[in-house]
């Protein structure tokens, strides 16, 4: 609490003890005017420490997770694609979108966490809501518009579950202006952590981390795909945590090395050069690297028996995120991540059927060697 003036800190003590303690009571309890007690619970919101009216107390650890939400269709070849012609597929439709899946592997993990996003005011926007709510995410702050319709994505896979194409409408994410962060900032001050993905317009991005260096939450951002990684500020500082893989981190920087794991760990070396305080770069098969505040670090891919990797990286990051928020440094924290995202290949879902902490821990032994 070293940014808590004293008559602050006072108010909060107040509250604390009595969360149904008035303005006028706590003002007579310190001597202070009303107005000034006023003004102190407006700081306390914008910092954090209460959540908007009746002074609710934040949770001890808490995500707040920002950005895509979207309806997933997924089509998986049944033979070898011929192209300039039909092709047999087995389909599937689920719920997505980086941010989404995220919070969704949080809460069933075991962590408090808030959705922020954007649907349409249709029946895809309505189901994607029931879900979250239904999973115990806060949902409280999503926006539902009338101007576009929920984002949609069209995966398509070969017979190994290997994406060879994507298409996606996400147009209803250039609703998400700066205005909208400064509306929602005591739930996001309140957060142990905050994850954006890039879905977020760049004038979005640059406003959340330019405020978040004033707060006390920590910043994770995942870039996405290497179009949307442009949209991050070439300064990167304010970010605490910075998920790319090795395509996205090299189109930023201006690279071209990506043949070994050397070549991860020398990206996520310069993404921390650029501002970022700490950077994981994955390679899929040949592995992650860490850039944190120990130095550099590179860990090999967990083995897998991948049936579809859609989700994978979402659930390297929950994984990553969940285990800081109980303790781990970056480095254990993002081989547990590395774990979570290898079962989520082995599973034909985007957010393992399966998970929870249990069943999470009941694999560590595969991290051995």
């Amino acid at each position: 609490m070293d940014d808590l003036a004293p008559q602050e800190a006072a108010v909060l003590a107040i509250i604390k003890d009595n969360p149904f303690a008035g303005q006028q009571e706590i003002a007579t309890m310190l001597g202070l005017a009303r107005s000034t007690v006023a003004a102190h619970i407006v700081q306390l919101m914008q910092k954090g420490y209460i959540l908007g009216r009746g002074y609710v107390m934040p949770a001890e650890t808490r995500a707040v997770c920002i950005g895509g939400a979207v309806l997933d269709r997924k089509y998986r070849a049944k033979q070898e694609f011929v192209f300039e012609t039909s092709n047999p597929v087995d389909g599937v439709r689920s719920l997505g979108g980086v941010a989404r899946n995220v919070a969704e592997n949080l809460a069933l993990l075991g962590t408090t966490t808030s959705f922020v996003s954007i649907v349409g005011d249709d029946e895809g926007g309505r189901a994607v809501v029931k879900h979250m709510r239904d999973r115990g995410i806060d949902v409280s702050q999503i926006i539902t518009t009338t101007e576009r319709p929920t984002a949609e994505y069209a995966a398509i896979l070969d017979t190994k579950g290997d994406l060879v194409l994507g298409i996606a409408d996400m147009s209803i994410f250039d609703l998400l202006l700066p205005s909208h962060i400064e509306r929602i900032w005591p739930h996001l001050a309140a957060a142990s952590w905050v994850f954006s993905d890039c879905n977020l317009p760049a004038e979005t991005l640059s406003a959340l981390i330019a405020k978040r260096q004033g707060a006390r939450f920590r910043l994770a951002i995942d870039a996405v795909s290497t179009p949307k990684a442009a949209r991050l500020p070439k300064d990167l500082t304010g970010v605490d945590l910075l998920f790319m893989n090795i395509d996205e981190a090299n189109a930023i920087l201006g690279r071209n090395a990506h043949e070994t794991i050397d070549d991860a760990k020398d990206a996520a070396l310069a993404l921390q050069a650029a501002g970022a305080r700490e950077a994981v770069v994955t390679m899929g098969p040949r592995g992650i690297a860490i850039a944190g505040t120990e130095g550099a670090r590179t860990f090999p891919a967990v083995h897998a028996r991948p049936v579809d990797i859609t989700g994978a990286g979402d659930a390297m990051i929950a994984g990553t995120l969940h285990r800081i928020l109980h303790g781990e440094d970056t480095y254990n924290a993002a081989r547990t991540g590395a774990l979570l995202g290898t079962l989520t290949t082995e599973s034909t879902a985007s957010v393992h059927t399966d998970l929870s902490e249990r069943f999470l821990e009941a694999n560590m032994h595969r991290l051995a060697g």
